[in-house]
């Protein structure tokens, strides 16, 4: 019997998803936040998530990013049709598959039992941990290195640092001082100026185009983000 996590924090869709999969013979979690969910996957041997992309406290994108720290579980995304650009970073962070609400429930069967097919099928192998992969860049702490589509990339060791602080912490923004606070491990003097020529550089290095970054977001006014 597989074990399968629903996590959203709309108890009717939990509700909804639990009797469309009732029948399969599943054993079946709930949760209603990422905090819990992440509880319920760190004590239990779960085979597969059903996972909402905007929840409270910590969202599906959060939620992804650790589990795939150390676990290969598969992962299907539950999206509104709003939530593109999410669908795009779930899916480059390491989501297996989506589904958009409301859910066709042949459809959402057919989804899970090819998830769990393919999981069971290749193997279960967990991830190698320290490594983090965003898009086309991958960065293995363990071997302090940093790959671009496949081809090692050379970095300082303040422009890795940054990076990985920002690839650890997908979709959130931090501020210049919060970044060299981190980074260089000292008091934020100067930040804007020194973190912003590093950034440069990482875009220089990292982006097909570094005028229009794909990863290396700024957000006016607040600070900078990995994508």
């Amino acid at each position: 019997m597989y074990n399968i996590l629903i996590c959203d924090d709309e108890k009717d869709i939990v509700s909804a998803l639990k009797i469309y999969l009732a029948s399969n013979d599943y054993n079946l979690y709930e949760a209603y936040n990422g905090k819990d969910a992440l509880d319920i996957i760190e004590k239990n041997h779960i085979h597969l998530v059903l996972l909402d992309i905007m929840m409270p406290q910590m969202n599906g994108i959060q939620v992804l990013s650790i589990m795939r720290e150390n676990r290969n579980i598969p992962v299907i995304f539950l999206t509104a049709k709003s939530e593109d650009t999410d669908k795009i970073l779930g899916l480059n962070i390491g989501a297996d598959d989506y589904i958009t609400k409301p859910f066709n429930p042949v459809e959402l069967i057919a989804r899970v039992k090819s998830q769990l097919r393919r999981y069971m099928e290749l193997g279960s192998a967990p991830l190698k941990k320290n490594i983090v992969k965003i898009g086309d860049i991958e960065l293995d702490d363990m071997a302090k290195e940093v790959l671009l589509m496949g081809e090692a990339t050379n970095l300082t060791p303040k422009e890795y640092g940054i990076l990985k602080f920002l690839m650890q912490n997908p979709g959130r923004v931090f501020s210049p001082r919060e970044i060299y606070r981190t980074v260089w491990e000292e008091d934020a003097f100067g930040a804007e100026g020194t973190v912003a020529v590093h950034i440069r550089h990482l875009r220089e290095k990292l982006e097909i185009n570094p005028e229009q970054p794909r990863h290396l977001k700024v957000v006016w006014g607040q600070g900078y983000k990995m994508e």
